[in-house]
């Protein structure tokens, strides 16, 4: 077990590593921060934040050399480097955990081969792969198979002409066609595993995206029992498939009453931010417990929750037909008694880009979430 005050390391400096940081603090670890970006919000932060890429060698060994454990908040650090350092000191997740993540053509063929509930899809590398694909994968969406997150690198497309002209337009990287499923409505499930394979899952939460971004997570779901049972049973085998060890975020779509795997995230998950106010113990603690060998701690809610992401495009004001930059208006979620607001410290605001979120907690599920849209609203989120 890695006890305090021992320094912890931590690659990718977003806002999942900036609540990590935060944990850790609250733990007594310190924690040293490798990313690339000289403002990254969990480099602020932290006692240490080595400006550099993911393969710069000489950081990676002083980062081997300062820390007692390493984590990442974000699944495309490459896999080599993670190898690189498991040679010094422990990684977890281990690369080939979080390598099954980072490629959709991987991931979805990890489903497959373990038997594990997902919707019909081709691995496209060329043009002939999409030639050849099942007519009944049309309608569908073409994914890129690496990097693509928040709705981007993702095209609709309703007939093969069309695949062929977004395939075209993402350079011609390897993707993953998809069938378009009926959607029922979709649900996560955030988990935390051990290095003795204990698993505990938080309540499921259902998500609600905008322009294929996360935008509301409701807990606990507007799901019956039964789905929210085989919800955490299916996440916990992929755990265990995986060999995995951290906190997991895994996202499912219900499609006509069926669980239907999309993606998982070797990390961290922002449909899990609820956490933070309203369970027992939050998903970037269970992250520092399962990296340093502790015990996992209660992942019970004591409070049904709604979460609301807090976007850079609310700090765009149009006046006089003039579009202009402003702080929004703070107090009007303080003004909340039991809303908790979280700002994640990006020096600047762009349309798209997660800001901050915020959590109103309660009793009853129903006024919480009548609570949030309110406050949703009341800081100009505009449904579209």
């Amino acid at each position: 077990m890695i006890l305090p005050p021992a320094t912890l390391g931590m690659l990718g400096g977003g806002q999942l590593g900036r609540f990590f940081v935060s944990a850790a603090h609250e733990m007594g670890y310190k924690v040293w921060v490798l990313d690339p970006d000289p403002h990254s919000p969990a480099g602020q932060v932290a006692e240490r934040h080595l400006a550099a890429a993911y393969d710069d060698y000489a950081a990676l060994d002083e980062l081997a050399q300062g820390c007692a454990a390493i984590t990442t908040e974000f699944e495309n650090v490459p896999a080599d480097t993670l190898d690189y350092l498991a040679k010094f000191l422990p990684v977890r997740p281990a690369a080939a955990a979080v390598s099954v993540c980072q490629n959709r053509i991987v991931e979805k063929t990890f489903l497959q081969d373990n038997g594990l509930p997902h919707g019909p899809f081709a691995a496209i590398r060329s043009e002939a792969d999409l030639e050849a694909a099942s007519a009944g994968l049309f309608p569908g969406i073409l994914k890129v198979a690496r990097f693509g997150y928040d709705g981007k690198g993702q095209a609709v497309v309703n007939s093969r002409e069309e695949a062929l002209a977004a395939f075209r337009g993402f350079k011609g990287e390897a993707c993953v066609l998809e069938q378009k499923l009926p959607l029922d409505y979709e649900v996560s499930v955030v988990l935390a595993r051990d290095e003795n394979g204990k698993v505990a899952c938080f309540p499921v939460g259902e998500n609600q995206h905008r322009k294929g971004i996360l935008d509301v997570s409701i807990v606990p779901a507007r799901a019956s029992a039964c789905t929210a049972d085989s919800a955490q049973e299916i996440a916990e085998r992929i755990a265990e498939k995986l060999g995995y060890i951290g906190t997991l975020g895994v996202e499912f779509f219900i499609s006509r009453g069926r669980l239907v795997v999309n993606e998982m995230a070797p990390r961290p998950h922002n449909s899990g931010h609820y956490t933070l106010d309203a369970c027992v113990t939050d998903q970037f603690e269970q992250q520092v417990r399962a990296l340093c060998g502790q015990p996992l701690g209660e992942a019970r809610a004591h409070s049904a929750a709604v979460m609301v992401n807090i976007l850079g495009d609310i700090w765009y004001e149009e006046k006089d037909g003039v579009e202009h930059y402003r702080e929004p208006d703070w107090s009007k979620l303080y003004a909340v008694p039991n809303l908790k607001l979280h700002l994640y410290g990006k020096h600047h605001a762009r349309p798209g880009r997660k800001m901050g979120h915020f959590t109103v907690i309660g009793e009853d599920s129903v006024q919480v979430q009548q609570a949030a849209m309110a406050a949703r609203a009341a800081i100009g989120i505009r449904d579209e």
